[in-house]
């Protein structure tokens, strides 16, 4: 399956994206920095794509370990790579980014703008407000994907196929053309993409700025046919662009370049979930969970960080509703809620993560028994506990108000042992995918969601395994390595 093999032969690979593969810390005691590796479809895609590709990982330094790490792959030459063994053998140059420059860029408009808008998560009355502090965030934010562009620009080699990945380089396919005309470029949005009215939030220079720095690429791709199309109608919009077909693709042409569209559903990995789900640690964590449930309880689970877009709030809110319309659910039905901090730097989340806990609370004390505690909520980040919720789930609540997949909707139906139910917002990009097996949700109606939920406890154990297999069929189509290459090939094409 490796891209050399699939009609680009011999050609170099460049991955770009804000995390790498690696992190590191100073240990406590011996000071000595450790690295730390990561997974995830990245990490799988580009071993997948054979060491023939010469291919290179660059990636930002996010904290001062990952900079000292980078400074020192600087003074040792060799190009500023990072030592293999602590990257997998990958060859990975992190980028050593001013500590001030990459907060403005990641927190200020990543995660505070960009974010936002493609997630509809603004408060309109109040925000956004594009002062000053803005305009000087933006200014990190350029000067952060400028980083990135000199940096491909300087691995590349002729015409070296380039993936640059989501919202937080939206800008380096349009800067790496400039300084590399040759290169063939593509840029994935792991995101939703908003539509043309909402996306017009952002101030006109900006929004013109985000879409011209994608379209510098070859093709743009997606992971859901929406989200292509909401990217489409805002080029049309907002640059006056001219949506055409390509090869069978959707195109944007404009100013006398054409970027095609592509789309490709990132999925589960089948195998490595249903291995990992049946080790040790996992079963230890089951038993744990099945003791804290109690005998004869059914489950409703869910799996989140607690970003604002995951809507686990309204989800809890829809719990209690559940538990006050059907009382015969009382003592029978524990909710299993993994709610991991997630961005505690910014201090919206924290707030979001305070109600979470908040409301969960009030559900124990309000409906809680002393041998029944409605709500199980876990913060603290364990996979293998999740994988054992995974395994135990009668039920899977995945609410989101938007998001551009939605792995946990994909992955619960792969490792559950009994099939379950899954209760999926419309507006979750994986409803293209597994919306005629699920139960359908308005992720902000929590009346119409204690009604799903209902509908979901009640739904026979046959009909329940029956969705389990066809959507678990559905959420493996393109596992992370098929994922990564079609991109390639399609690049390539």
């Amino acid at each position: 399956m490796a891209f050399a093999r699939s009609g680009a032969q011999g050609a170099q690979v460049l991955l770009a994206s804000n995390r790498g593969p690696v992190s590191y810390t100073r240990e406590e005691g011996t000071g000595r920095l450790t690295a730390r590796r990561g997974g995830g479809g990245l990490v799988s895609g580009l071993s997948a794509i054979g060491p023939e590709t010469d291919a290179v990982w660059v990636c930002a330094a996010l904290g001062e370990g990952d900079r000292e790490a980078a400074r020192a792959a600087a003074e040792a030459g060799g190009g500023g790579h990072l030592d293999r063994a602590d990257t997998g053998g990958q060859r990975v140059r992190m980028l050593d980014i001013a500590p001030d420059v990459f907060t403005a860029a990641y927190n200020g408009i990543a995660n505070s703008v960009l974010w936002f808008v493609h997630h509809l998560l603004y408060q309109t009355p109040l925000e956004p407000v594009f002062d000053a502090r803005f305009r000087a965030e933006w200014a990190a934010y350029e000067s952060y994907n400028a980083a990135f562009a000199d940096a491909l620009a300087q691995e590349a080699t002729e015409r070296a196929a380039v993936l640059v990945q989501d919202y937080h380089l939206a800008l380096v396919p349009g800067l790496l053309r400039e300084r590399r005309p040759d290169l063939r470029i593509g840029h994935f949005s792991h995101t939703p993409w908003a539509p043309p009215d909402y996306y017009r939030l952002l101030p006109d220079d900006v929004a013109e700025r985000v879409l011209r720095g994608i379209l510098g690429g070859d093709r743009a791709a997606f992971l859901t046919d929406r989200w292509a199309a909401a990217f489409a109608e805002c080029c049309a919009d907002v640059l006056g662009a001219e949506i055409v077909r390509y090869g069978g693709e959707l195109a944007i042409a404009h100013e006398g370049r054409t970027t095609r569209l592509g789309v490709h559903g990132l999925g589960a990995d089948a195998d490595f979930l249903r291995e990992r789900s049946r080790r040790p640690d996992v079963t230890e964590r089951l038993a744990a969970l099945r003791e804290q449930i109690g005998p004869g309880r059914r489950t409703i689970v869910r799996v989140d960080r607690t970003e604002l877009s995951k809507n686990i709030v309204r989800g809890l809110l829809a719990y209690r509703r559940l538990l006050e319309i059907r009382p015969e659910w009382r003592g029978r039905v524990v909710h299993i809620a993994f709610a991991y901090p997630s961005r505690q730097d910014l201090a919206v989340y924290r707030a979001y993560t305070a109600e979470v806990r908040r409301v969960a609370e009030e559900i124990n004390d309000a409906f809680g028994t002393p041998d029944w505690r409605p709500v199980a909520l876990h913060v603290k980040d364990d996979f293998a506990r999740s994988l054992a919720a995974y395994r135990l789930a009668d039920v899977a609540l995945v609410n989101p108000i938007r998001d551009g997949m939605n792995l946990v909707a994909k992955e619960i139906p792969v490792v559950s042992e009994k099939g379950c139910a899954l209760v999926l917002s419309r507006e979750a990009g994986a409803f293209a995918e597994l919306g005629d097996e699920a139960i359908a949700v308005n992720p902000y109606d929590v009346e119409a969601t204690a009604h799903a939920l209902h509908e979901a406890l009640t739904m026979s154990a046959e009909e329940r395994a029956d969705r389990g297999r066809r959507m678990a069929d559905a959420a493996t189509a393109l596992p992370p390595q098929a994922w990564f290459l079609a991109q390639l090939r399609a690049l390539g094409g």
